[in-house]
């Protein structure tokens, strides 16, 4: 795909910059990056990846809009309360970038996901485990980086595995698929909505990062706490015994 010339209009900040320029944005307009997961996460994410024109966006989310995701949903509106959150999250990113594909997958995250479609990285904004070890078992398997983030509280958490360029550590060596659910959840113990901004947009930023073919960390995971502003940047290290990713690893796709 090349740009014409309101593409050069559009996303002229980018082309300004040395390391984006119109390769760079041409590599954006070739991207085709799934979401999962369209709430206090997923929504800067898309937003800001339709903004920087990425070209095929696959929305993901089995769920309706609700009255309490307008707190931090950035997406939505209160007219949209009822509807699938991915048809309202397509009708406004169409709205602010005509020029890109949008694709709404009313479901949760599957095989089925991939079936017909390749994507070149996957974006978890899920809010639950299983979810996030489904995301990180397909994408390590398929050599797509995975770029995941959570949040609760005051606190996110955000991680950066780039399976295109090293198989070897993943979020399960961090955190075993067998292990339980979190006790403290945003149902039932809250979040700030910026804190999800802020790990949506961290998020966002290392996507572009890796649809450019830029280098984005692999294992390494940073922790916000927003009520001290500080950060922990630690790094995940390979699990020699991990399902995933380790000596006895089993490949599992659909």
């Amino acid at each position: 795909m090349t740009l014409n010339g309101r593409d050069f209009i559009r996303y002229s900040r980018h082309l300004l910059m040395a390391d984006v320029g119109e390769e760079g944005q041409e590599k954006l307009l070739q991207g085709r990056v799934l979401i999962v997961g369209l709430g206090g996460l997923g929504c800067p994410v898309a937003l800001y990846l339709a903004a920087a024109g990425v070209g095929h966006l696959t929305l993901c989310d089995p769920d309706v809009v609700e009255l309490t995701n307008l707190q931090r949903q950035i997406l939505y509106k209160e007219a949209d309360c009822g509807q699938p959150k991915v048809l309202c999250a397509q009708a406004a990113l169409a709205a602010l970038n005509p020029g890109i594909e949008l694709v709404p997958r009313q479901q949760t995250a599957d095989g089925s996901l991939w079936q017909g479609t390749c994507y070149d990285l996957v974006v978890d904004c899920t809010d639950n485990l299983a979810a996030r070890h489904f995301l990180n078992r397909q994408c390590r398997n398929r050599k797509i980086p995975l770029v995941s983030a959570s949040a609760t509280g005051w606190e996110g958490q955000f991680a950066t595995f780039d399976f295109s360029r090293q198989c070897e550590g993943c979020f399960a060596c961090a955190i075993p698929e067998n292990s339980p659910e979190p006790t403290a959840t945003c149902a039932n113990s809250g979040v700030i909505g910026p804190v999800l901004g802020a790990m949506g947009s961290l998020q966002a930023v290392a996507a572009i990062k890796a649809l450019m073919g830029q280098p984005i960390s692999h294992g390494q995971m940073q922790r916000f706490d927003g009520k001290r502003g500080t950060w922990l940047t630690l790094t995940i290290r390979p699990n020699p015994t991990c399902g995933v990713c380790g000596l006895n690893a089993t490949r599992n796709l659909p």
